[in-house]
């Protein structure tokens, strides 16, 4: 009977409360963001951004999305990313390092998948076909479209 008290106060719980809150988004995104940042092809959308500011944004979006507080003001994904020719490759690439980050923080596998298919259902509001999709939001935003420099 205590097993299954304890099983049924766990699946009400948001996937917020269940990864520990604020403070595992917290960590989760600054070893994240230190990967982003040192990866050759990715920190090249980021040149423009302080890592702190991406970590703080990134932070309070996902707490919302997970079932956490409503404490992010930024832009929508779309919005956000509307200017960035970001790939199918591009895409798995920054999931790849998230995974690996949440995986780093000793988040279980069964909640590192739930956090990803959380992320992932962003996937198409940002990822493009084409650099033609992509759209300013001012006159002089730069379109960033950078080939990967692995290849």
């Amino acid at each position: 009977m205590w097993s299954l008290l304890r099983f049924m106060a766990t699946i009400n719980k948001t996937l917020f409360e269940r990864i520990g809150g604020i403070k595992t988004l917290e960590k989760v995104h600054k070893c994240f963001y230190d990967k982003a940042y040192a990866d050759p092809w990715l920190k090249l959308y980021f040149t423009d951004k302080p890592q702190q500011v991406l970590e703080e944004q990134q932070t309070t979006f996902m707490a919302q999305l997970t079932g956490g507080p409503k404490i992010y003001g930024g832009k929508s994904p779309k919005m956000a990313h509307q200017h960035m020719n970001i790939t199918e490759e591009l895409f798995l690439l920054r999931q790849s390092l998230l995974s690996q980050s949440i995986q780093e923080m000793g988040i279980s596998d069964d909640l590192r998948q739930e956090w990803l298919n959380a992320d992932a259902a962003l996937k198409n509001s940002i990822v493009k076909k084409s650099k033609e999709e992509c759209r300013t939001a001012y006159a002089t935003q730069p379109i960033l479209d950078f080939a990967n420099p692995k290849k």
